[in-house]
């Protein structure tokens, strides 16, 4: 196993996570590893962008006059903040859909101080309070562009999943069959792929904002990487590392989290240095761990300024204490990249 992380209390050894890293350029070629960068891996939520890229071909975004904000949404696992509610319910309205014709379910938020506002106000969360529901109302207005039913959109065999799944494969250079499909935790098909593959994914985004955009993919992507980056606090929300990371970095990077510990990162072409695709994953699914690891990535790579990384630094040395606040442990990154 690589372990990439070790977590101590005192001098002690209390945990430690195994990682594996892949680091692709916009070919697709892979420059760096930790681990095995071809590790079959769900990419869960991280997957977002290709989802999103499948409902802006079905021309959803112009029929129903969705704007770059909807789509950063469509994009994100969002905190259930007010604005993301009110923009979910917006969507809706805007596809002639109600969250009735959601099929994803309530579920505690993300936040914290989210968490706690709705404890005092004994609110039940329903459809559009999921961290999904931006997704779900892009999927909505995609399957009525593609002249299908609503019923029934997140089903396998729908059409509006039926383009998803072509997409997915075409964008991660995969035949129909290299992805896996399983259900996700907000009720839609989620793929599996090789850990590069989503690093592919993420480059071919940040590469589509680099330069001229030559067909209409490259401009959907283009348009993707924008929105993310335009609206990092839709992405994500307050106090959570996609929106931290999008801000620290101004538009240099694109980057999104999936659960259990999947990470991939976008990052354009600057000066000499070309496109790059970074994609994480932990294995025992500890975000912690996997944070720290990418920003460990980000500086073994020199990407952004040591001013930029240090905006993150409770993200790449968590602090660790108990309940009186007194410091009991550490946690090391040990990701020594591989040039391959």
């Amino acid at each position: 196993m690589s372990i990439a992380a070790t977590v101590y209390r005192g001098e002690s050894v209390e945990n430690t996570h195994a990682a594996h890293v892949a680091v692709v350029n916009a070919e697709g070629r892979l420059l760096y590893a930790f681990g095995d960068p071809l590790r079959m891996t769900l990419a869960r939520s991280a997957a977002k962008p290709a989802q999103a890229l499948a409902v802006l071909e079905t021309g959803a975004l112009e029929r129903f006059g969705f704007d770059d904000a909807d789509l950063a949404l469509m994009c994100a696992s969002h905190n259930s903040e007010p604005r993301h509610i009110e923009r979910v319910q917006a969507m809706l309205a805007k596809a002639h859909a109600t969250e009735a014709d959601l099929r994803c379910g309530g579920h505690p938020p993300l936040s914290d101080a989210v968490w706690k506002d709705w404890i005092k106000r004994d609110f039940t969360p329903t459809g559009v309070c999921s961290n999904c529901s931006g997704k779900h109302a892009g999927m909505l207005a995609g399957a009525q562009a593609l002249g299908a039913a609503i019923a029934d959109y997140h089903l396998p065999d729908h059409p509006m999943q039926v383009q998803v799944k072509r997409i997915m494969a075409e964008i991660c250079d995969l035949p129909d069959d290299g992805v896996h499909w399983a259900i996700d935790g907000c009720n839609l098909p989620t793929p599996a792929f090789p850990l590069d593959r989503l690093a592919r994914l993420f480059v071919r985004i940040a590469d589509a904002s680099s330069g001229e955009q030559t067909s209409q993919r490259s401009a959907a992507l283009a348009r993707i990487y924008r929105a993310m980056t335009t609206y990092p606090e839709l992405v994500a929300g307050e106090r959570r590392f996609c929106t931290a990371l999008m801000r620290a970095f101004d538009g240099e990077l694109v980057g999104k989290v999936g659960a259990e510990a999947s990470y991939a990162i976008g990052v354009r072409a600057s000066g000499s240095r070309e496109a790059l695709g970074i994609a994480v994953k932990v294995e025992d699914g500890n975000n912690a761990a996997l944070y720290a690891i990418v920003m460990d990535v980000l500086r073994q790579l020199d990407i952004g300024t040591g001013a930029q990384r240090e905006k993150l630094g409770a993200y790449r040395n968590p602090r660790m204490s108990n309940t009186m606040g007194i410091e009991t442990g550490r946690l090391e990154i040990s990701v020594p990249l591989e040039r391959v």
